[in-house]
C-alpha cells in the first residue's frame, strides 16, 4: 500500500478503517478475477482510488459530516451509476450519478457490489454494451 494511502486509512475511525479495508480487498480480488494486473492504488482528491487502464476510477471514502456512512465513488461522466441503478435500484442507496452510499455496520450485498466494481474496472472495454454487459 502506498504510504499516502496508508496514512489516509490510518486516519479513519476503527469501524471505518475496517469497512473501507474490506472494500479495498474486494476491489483487488475483483481485479484479479478479471485478469486486471495493472490496478493502481493512489489518492485522488484525498481519497483512496483504484485505477485500471481498461476501466474507470473507483474512489472510496468516509466523511466526518456523515459519520454513519461511507461511499464508493464512480466517474459521474460514465453510465456506471445509471446502470447500477437500473440493475440494483432496490439494493443500493445512490448519491446522484456518482456514488453508492453504505451505512456502517450494515451487511454489504457482496454479489451485486462485486458486479458493480467489475463493471467499473472494465468500463472502457464494456461501455458500448447494453447494461454494460450485465
Amino acid at each position: 500500500m502506498e504510504l499516502n494511502v496508508k496514512r489516509k486509512f490510518d486516519s479513519y475511525p476503527k469501524s471505518v478503517f475496517i469497512a473501507l479495508k474490506n472494500i479495498r480487498e474486494l476491489i483487488f480480488s475483483i481485479a484479479k478475477q478479471n485478469g486486471i494486473e495493472d490496478l493502481t492504488e493512489t489518492l485522488k482528491w484525498g481519497e483512496p482510488s483504484y485505477v485500471s487502464k481498461i476501466g474507470s476510477t473507483i474512489r472510496i471514502d468516509w466523511k466526518a459530516k456523515y459519520p454513519q456512512q461511507f461511499c464508493i465513488y464512480f466517474n459521474c461522466r460514465t453510465t456506471l451509476v445509471e446502470t447500477f441503478r437500473e440493475l440494483y435500484d432496490d439494493t443500493f442507496t445512490y448519491d446522484g450519478n456518482r456514488a453508492i452510499i453504505f451505512n456502517l455496520g450494515s451487511e454489504l450485498p457482496l454479489k451485486e457490489l462485486a458486479q458493480c466494481i467489475s463493471m467499473s474496472l472494465r468500463y472502457k472495454k464494456i461501455k458500448h454494451l447494453e447494461l454494460l454487459g450485465a
